[in-house]
């Protein structure tokens, strides 16, 4: 059972590196995914990942709080905005938009709802 954690570790970081570059396709479900497989199929990736200079805190103040920083929250649905805009502008039937618009927005609802780090 092990190595389907690691497996699902180390697949799940790589998509979330290539959600950096990617328009809509988010970084941090991914990079948290990848730390909760890692901490159960690889300790020393959950260590890389807690000393990270990029994902080391977000995944600290999650797991310490389920929390989610304020910056976190305005660069995500900042990020969402542009993905919603770009999918109105292109998508080939309304409906398609609309889906999209609607998932983004309970994800930016949801995601306001965490609580914010205690200093």
């Amino acid at each position: 059972m092990r190595w389907l954690w690691w497996l699902l570790a180390y697949a799940s970081l790589g998509i979330g590196i290539v959600g950096i570059v990617v328009p809509g396709l988010p970084t941090t479900p991914f990079v948290l995914l990848a730390a909760f497989a890692a901490a159960r199929g690889s300790r020393r990736m959950h260590a890389w990942l807690l000393a990270h200079r990029t994902f080391g805190k977000i995944i600290r103040d999650w797991q310490r709080e389920g929390a989610v920083s304020r910056q976190a929250k305005r660069l995500s649905s900042g990020t969402m905005v542009v993905c919603a805009l770009v999918l109105v502008l292109t998508a080939p039937k309304w409906w398609m938009a609309a889906i999209g618009c609607t998932f983004m927005a309970c994800v930016s609802a949801w995601l306001w709802r965490r609580p914010e780090p205690r200093q």
